[in-house]
């Protein structure tokens, strides 16, 4: 017997005859004689409907009402599936985040999860229920509901698998797998088998809207094997894993882009300590997160200090910035929505020579100018503008040979 934890998406939850499919793939596990413990989103694009009737009671809706508000899709779908499951002969006992209770930071809107208490869901496990518990929720120590971010059901799963020391988390959703790039845009894509824990971390981040990225965190910190499958086939599925000689021997294992993007160049910017840190320290005092980085040569004293956030936050981002670059004497402040981030990831990237070159010349060849680059041991990305994306990922994805592995 083992423990599972299996997570369904908006998507697989949509409606009463996909919430019964749901219950299909919960009966056929406990069929096998696990124990199950399953995580739902909302209903597709319930969350999203919430959030526009906060935003039409009020411009500035307050953070905690509005948190509880949008986190309930959830109760409406894991009620819902409990109640299909017992009434077709397998017990089940729904649970939002506050009753198990899953603990927070107290941050709204983008809660981080402190811990969880998983004594209540061994208790209905030795009953021989199914545990159905919402996603993307939480509570904290003033026993206000916080929500975890958008895509925050996965961090919920795997925080859930962990917390119970699950022999293994499926996460379901509306592909059956991790590819090497986005079918959508390349035809070519395949499916990986297995990526591992860091490679999966860097495409969450550079764009792949697969896994959210703290789920991939929590799945590498606690070892938890992390399967990503279809919640309409029994086909395919990819294993997201500690890395092994196999992976190794690849040198480039996906091509991630990410539209959500802007960037900020503050022009003439002094060149002395502390001015960097005033500029970014502001930013995050707003909860704007900061991607890539790039500061140029200092000429007379002076340099151009250039970065990307993320496209929704650019509003708040300009109007924090303008009033630093003024007191730091900056000239001006200059603002790109047109731009997009490609990335090329893979584990074997740490012990190849010649990958930087490659992926530039590709891109040279197609006349796409490089405005950014961002590396680490195993991803390079490169901010480009916007109406590139798709060539850019098909020329890399070609330049890599991504489509011609076994």
């Amino acid at each position: 017997m083992a423990l599972v934890v299996q997570k369904f998406g908006g998507t697989s939850c949509a409606g009463i005859a996909r919430l019964k499919n749901v219950a299909q793939k919960v009966i056929k596990e406990k069929k096998a004689g696990h124990d199950v413990v399953v995580i739902l989103s909302a209903m597709a694009g319930e969350t999203d409907r919430l959030i526009n009737l906060a935003y039409e009671a009020a411009e500035n809706p307050d953070p905690l009402e509005y948190d509880a508000l949008i986190s309930t899709g959830e109760q409406v779908t894991v009620t819902l599936l409990s109640i299909i499951l017992n009434s077709m002969g397998y017990p089940a006992r729904s649970m939002l985040g506050f009753q198990v209770p899953i603990l927070t930071d107290g941050v709204a809107t983008k809660a981080r999860i402190m811990s969880i208490n998983v004594d209540r869901i061994k208790q209905e496990l030795k009953k021989g229920k199914v545990v159905v518990i919402a996603g993307f929720q939480g509570v904290d120590r003033e026993n206000n509901i916080n929500t975890l971010g958008r895509g925050g059901s996965d961090t919920s799963a795997v925080a859930v698998a962990a917390a119970l020391q699950a022999d293994w988390c499926d996460i379901y959703t509306d592909v059956d797998g991790v590819y090497t790039t986005d079918p959508g845009i390349c035809p070519q894509a395949r499916r990986l088998k297995k990526i591992s824990y860091d490679e999966m971390l860097e495409m969450a981040r550079a764009g792949a809207k697969v896994l959210h990225p703290r789920s991939v965190e929590l799945a590498k910190k606690y070892n938890v094997p992390v399967y990503v499958k279809s919640s309409f086939t029994d086909e395919g599925g990819t294993l997201v894993t500690k890395e092994d000689e196999e992976m190794e021997g690849e040198v480039v294992s996906g091509v991630t882009y990410d539209r959500d993007q802007a960037k900020i160049t503050v022009v003439h910017v002094p060149d002395k300590p502390g001015i960097a840190a005033r500029l970014f320290s502001a930013l995050a005092d707003k909860n704007i997160v900061v991607d890539m980085i790039i500061q140029n040569a200092s000429i007379d004293n002076y340099t151009d200090l250039s970065f990307t956030i993320s496209r929704k936050d650019v509003k708040v981002a300009a109007e924090v910035i303008k009033v630093v670059a003024s007191d730091i004497g900056a000239s001006s402040v200059q603002i790109d929505e047109n731009v997009a981030k490609v990335s090329i990831i893979g584990v074997g990237m740490i012990s190849q020579p010649g990958v930087a070159s490659r992926m530039f010349t590709a891109l040279a060849k197609e006349g796409i100018n490089i405005m950014m680059i961002s590396t680490s041991e195993i991803k390079i990305s490169c901010v480009i503008q916007s109406k590139y994306t798709e060539l850019a990922v098909m020329v890399l994805h070609e330049a890599f040979g991504l489509d011609k592995k076994n």
